[in-house]
């Protein structure tokens, strides 16, 4: 079972408290954009085996949503960080740099 904390009101439970929202550091494209990048945004997505970046809303506490970097193939979860942060933070990047020395970083 994947053990989640949210970093808005500190609470740590599994994963039945939150909810899942997908990849997280999307760059959106609405109204306006041209028809490629909207469809790439609406489909293209990564699907890693290994670090992630991800959007969780904790659904069963205060309701926020906030951004976890974890492995998809251990369910290890580096950190939990806020939602409001357009790419990870450094101190993320250093915690999972050093738990996986070979990961290429983020892209």
């Amino acid at each position: 079972m994947l053990s989640l904390t949210c970093p808005c009101c500190g609470i740590t439970a599994e994963e039945t408290e939150f909810h899942p929202g997908g990849e997280a550091h999307l760059k959106r494209f609405g109204p306006g954009s041209s028809d490629d990048d909207f469809e790439g945004y609406l489909f293209g997505r990564k699907n890693p085996k290994g670090v992630h970046f991800e959007r969780w809303r904790h659904s069963h506490g205060c309701g926020k949503w906030f951004l976890v970097a974890r492995c998809t193939a251990t369910l290890e979860v580096f950190a939990s960080y806020s939602a409001q942060t357009t790419t990870p933070p450094v101190d993320v990047i250093k915690a999972i740099k050093a738990k996986r020395p070979d990961w290429e970083g983020y892209a």
